[in-house]
């Protein structure tokens, strides 16, 4: 086989022409997503989420499919673009045509969330923003409507998530709606500088918004939830394809459950270590913990002076890193950190627009009673939402435009590829010499033994396995995993404030086989750049390595090795 060719600035291939078309089709019948990508034209609709709905979304797949499988690439790029799209596309048919997609309801993601996570996101200066709100708010009682007509026949047909959940997502939607807690739509509306008939509509539309999402709560506790699995575990048929969704890659799940074991046994070892340097030779962590917690100077005492320190931290972060490690072009450069206007719990990254006009924002939802905030646990969390994490990853594949297609750019998305750099970001930012204080460290090395953990947890508690009998924390050999057990080993392998990690573990629970997507994903990029120093000994270059990996874009990792072995 010859060397590959490039594509060359401006080339528009068969592959590139299927993936764009695709793109225009896609956002009309997505709308909330194509705001959520930055596609402008649609913020005044919301998606279609009755059966119908999804049934079109897997006929565009499958068409789009179809014509792949039998169109050639003209260059290397669109090699690369149909061996992603055929591998995304392929898993998001297999669980659209499963019901997974439209049935699945957890506290981290359904279509309901995909409703109200689309204001986040919309522009809300001018009037014309204005009325898009009020537009989109005005339909959100409709799109409940039909998510429930899908809801109730899927569960007719078996397909219904686990009571636990429907439970713990009902109350999400009280949290939304009470005037006493978020009162989202509402608040939303206030916020809003408008006047006259805009104004009345606006505010009619976020009350029908916040009725709708009442009542639809009341529908989960009332109607669904009584159906639902008293099993919150998926089973082995829907983990391993969620996990290969997640990943981008099939890997041996006995295999990978007992790595996890060695690997946070690894962690927790290196942990003890810097405990030693913080708290004196034969500390705990816990004691290393309780001194970094009580220092002034790592505790800040409200969430708008935590978002300002985030801010600081990131640009600081963006300044150095350009121009030594990595090349930021300059619509990059700009990251805001916010906080949202609800209290779910988590912090995550929204992409740029295209045009960057929306800048990159990361995202934080603190918890209702958290006060205080803690510096040494979250450094690494603004490396790996921030530079070099998914900014810089998703803010870089933006600006190919001469070499990637606008599916590339906007749609490819997979969570092994993006969550599992972002988690070799912060390691890499160790190598790089940014966690030399004891304390960023050890939250780095805690964050990265939560990952590990549930890795472990996610498919002891999904697959129901057997707690190997010589685990190396001794904890309960021999024993069958249970979201209650899950519980008890996240309890004592992570110092997460007991709130957040409760949502973490109703996330995991509800939403199979994402979890393990970061650590294992962490691991792949790994083996990916140990194989290429093996393919290129003294020519092997760290920057040139990160830039060619990122400029392929996002795809699974399976791709993502091929595409990286051609190079």
């Amino acid at each position: 086989m010859g060397t590959p060719l490039s594509r060359r600035v401006g080339e528009v291939g068969r592959i590139d022409e299927i993936a764009d078309r695709y793109v225009d089709e896609w956002a009309a019948l997505n709308p909330t997503g194509a705001t959520a990508v930055g596609i402008s034209g649609y913020d005044d609709r919301t998606d279609d989420l009755s059966p119908e709905g999804f049934a079109a979304q897997a006929e565009l797949i499958r068409r789009t499919v179809n014509e792949l499988d039998v169109t050639e690439p003209e260059h290397e790029s669109e090699q690369v673009a149909k061996d992603a799209m055929l591998e995304r596309l392929g898993l998001e048919l297999a669980r659209l045509d499963a019901g997974h997609t439209a049935t699945e309801v957890s506290v981290i993601t359904s279509g309901l969330h995909g409703l109200r996570m689309a204001f986040d996101m919309m522009p809300a200066e001018g009037e014309e923003a204005v009325s898009n709100i009020a537009a989109r708010l005005a339909a959100l009682p409709e799109a409940l409507r039909q998510y429930r007509r899908t809801l109730l026949e899927g569960a007719d047909k078996g397909l219904i998530s686990a009571r636990a959940q429907l439970l713990a997502v009902a109350e999400q939607c009280q949290a939304w709606t009470a005037p006493d807690r978020d009162d989202f739509f509402n608040g939303l509306a206030g916020r809003l500088r408008v006047s006259g008939a805009l104004e009345t509509e606006l505010r009619r539309g976020a009350a029908a918004a916040t009725e709708a999402t009442a009542g639809f709560g009341a529908f989960l506790r009332d109607e669904l939830a009584p159906r639902g699995r008293e099993k919150e575990a998926a089973g082995l048929e829907r983990y391993a394809l969620a996990s290969q969704y997640f990943l981008g890659a099939a890997v041996d799940l006995d295999e990978t459950y007992l790595w996890g074991f060695a690997e946070l046994d690894r962690i927790e070892r290196e942990m003890r270590a810097v405990a030693a340097e913080i708290a004196g030779p034969g500390a705990t962590v816990d004691e290393a913990v309780v001194r970094l917690d009580a220092d002034p100077a790592r505790n800040i005492g409200s969430k708008e002076e935590f978002r300002d320190w985030m801010q600081a931290l990131s640009d600081r972060a963006i300044s150095e890193l350009n121009g030594t490690h990595f090349d930021i072009e300059p619509p990059a450069q700009k990251l805001e950190c916010c906080l949202t206007p609800t209290s779910d719990g988590g912090i995550y990254y929204t992409s740029p627009s295209e045009d960057f006009s929306r800048p990159g924002r990361m995202w934080w939802a603190v918890p209702e009673g958290q006060e205080t905030f803690s510096t040494w646990r979250e450094v690494t969390t603004v490396y790996h939402e921030g530079v070099p994490g998914h900014h810089l990853q998703m803010s870089q594949v933006l600006l190919r435009a001469g070499s990637l297609n606008r599916w590339q750019r906007l749609l490819c998305w997979c969570s092994g590829h993006g969550e599992g750099w972002a988690l070799y970001a912060e390691r890499l930012m160790e190598d790089l010499g940014y966690l030399t204080d004891p304390g960023d460290r050890l939250g780095m090395l805690d964050a990265q033994a939560l990952r590990a953990a549930r890795v472990i947890v996610d498919i002891g508690m999904h697959l129901e396995l057997e707690i190997p009998r010589d685990n190396p924390f001794g904890f309960e050999p021999g024993r069958r995993w249970t979201p209650e057990l899950g519980w008890e080993f996240l309890r004592a392998h992570t110092r997460m404030d007991e709130e957040v990690l409760r949502f973490e573990w109703k996330r995991y629970l509800g939403w199979p086989g994402q979890a393990p997507s970061y650590k294992v994903g962490e691991r792949i990029w790994m083996q990916a750049r140990d194989e290429a120093k093996l393919r290129k000994g003294s020519d092997f270059d760290l920057k040139t390595f990160h830039r060619d990996a990122l400029n392929l874009g996002s795809l699974g990792l399976d791709p993502l090795r091929k595409a990286l072995a051609r190079t």
